[in-house]
């Protein structure tokens, strides 16, 4: 079989290489002239582990290729898969479907023979049909179907989601078409994935609904950890007890500084705005939204208090700023939060993360970047963990103390243990344990308050 992946993005140059793996011959197309080139040249733009081998392995093996052209691409291609951005519209927060569309028209002037044109974007009910109704209008002459594969992808483990999927959502009403997505996803037949076969408007549903429960959960431990400090509770032991509860489950209820990144933020307010135009509101998601919002706002203020009430002219060391560990990915991170209010209250930054500097650069101006963790502890007043990368959980505590002007962290990630923290002569702050603001020690209480 031959397919074209319409986008080299995360999602796009994700699935293109797994289908590849499964022995479909692959071409990704995009428009961005020196991203092909990197990629024709063996360099990947994205930061996933594993990629690069897996994008090798399979270019070598001629099932893997890159093009501008996207005629040339979809001609004699099975399959089409638009995997274009869906970013938040400017202004109303609805998804911003002018890529998506583009692509559907730029598709149907190529396309020859019976091809089904897929949805692998993340796309509000109603965009498949429209889809369809762009292709049917700029080439009445063609056989085509239409189909919604949404991806479930998570960053830092994208390759065995993909190669090892929960379940495979397909929608679709066309017999066709669905025979046609079968084929592509019989590998995953033969490991017994579960396909769940479905209408157009379901599958597009099925991924926001997915991604907005999973923003729900983190959003309820998030205030969960807010009263546990109010009444002296553990929220990681309120985790515990609720996660072994089978119709609840443990995953997502890791309290932190809210969630972030290419999906959850734009995913949970494009559902708001659909709900609204349908007349049946979600005001649960509303609600999660407002408060993620806030959340992040908040948690520079955390920092600040730890400081004892003053950051002017102090040092802060920062440890990770990407929105989660075993990714590059700045999109919607708490850290584009935090960091510039901690730099209004005159804070000066020096950071670290061990992928995203590139990206981050060109997002947070005025902080000082740094080779290592260590040499951003260099006569801070405070360390802020804000991403848990497996470096920062194994940090020489000693070492730590030594190179900071004051040993004050605050652990947004809740990484290392209090009691730990607090015998290793650390003012240690984290979020929804009972120790946060806890200094027994007097004189190193005194010696933060006055630096």
């Amino acid at each position: 079989m031959r397919i074209a992946m319409i986008g080299t993005g995360y999602v796009g140059l994700v699935s293109g290489a797994c289908f590849s793996e499964f022995g479909v011959n692959v071409v990704c197309v995009d428009k961005d002239a020196s991203k092909i080139e990197r990629l024709n040249r063996g360099e990947i733009p994205i930061y996933e582990p594993g990629l690069d081998d897996l994008v090798a392995k399979n270019v070598k093996a001629g099932r893997l290729s890159f093009s501008l052209d996207l005629a040339g691409s979809v001609a004699d291609a099975d399959a089409v898969f638009i995997a274009v951005g869906t970013p938040s519209r400017r202004g109303d927060g609805h998804a911003d479907l002018s890529y998506v569309y583009a692509a559907a028209e730029e598709i149907a002037r190529g396309i020859n023979d019976y091809t089904v044109i897929v949805t692998k974007s993340t796309v509000p009910v109603g965009t498949g049909r429209e889809v369809a109704r762009i292709i049917r209008k700029t080439r009445p002459d063609v056989d085509f179907g239409v189909a919604s594969n949404p991806e479930f992808l998570r960053e830092g483990s994208a390759i065995g989601d993909f190669l090892r999927p929960d379940r495979v959502v397909i929608g679709t009403d066309s017999d066709r078409a669905r025979a046609v997505m079968r084929a592509l996803y019989r590998p995953l037949y033969l490991i017994e994935t579960p396909i769940v076969m479905t209408s157009l408007e379901t599958a597009e549903l099925i991924k926001y609904a997915a991604n907005t429960f999973l923003a729900t959960k983190i959003t309820f431990i998030n205030e969960i950890a807010d009263l546990c400090e109010k009444v002296g509770a553990d929220v990681h032991d309120v985790a515990k007890g609720i996660g072994l509860d089978g119709r609840i489950g443990k995953k997502f209820l890791h309290p932190g500084p809210g969630y972030g990144g290419s999906c959850f933020p734009k995913d949970t307010l494009a559902l708001v705005r659909t709900a609204q135009d349908y007349g049946s509101p979600l005001r649960i998601v509303e609600t999660v939204v407002d408060i993620n919002t806030k959340r992040k706002r908040s948690m520079a203020d955390r920092i600040v208090e730890a400081c004892g009430g003053e950051v002017d002219g102090k040092t802060i060391a920062v440890l990770g700023v990407t929105f989660k560990p075993n990714t590059d990915d700045m999109r919607d991170s708490p850290s584009l939060d935090i960091l510039p209010a901690l730099q209004e209250k005159g804070a000066v930054i020096r950071a670290f993360d061990p992928a995203g500097r590139h990206e981050a650069e060109k997002l947070l101006p005025g902080v000082q970047w740094c080779g290592d963790a260590y040499e951003t502890l260099e006569g801070a007043s405070a360390v802020a963990l804000l991403t848990e990368w497996n470096e920062f959980r194994v940090l020489d505590l000693k070492r730590v103390r030594e190179l900071m002007k004051t040993p004050v962290m605050v652990d947004l990630r809740n990484v290392y243990n209090p009691d730990d923290m607090e015998m290793a002569g650390f003012a240690y702050t984290c979020v929804g344990r009972p120790s946060r603001f806890r200094i027994n020690n007097r004189e190193l209480r005194e010696k933060v308050l006055e630096s």
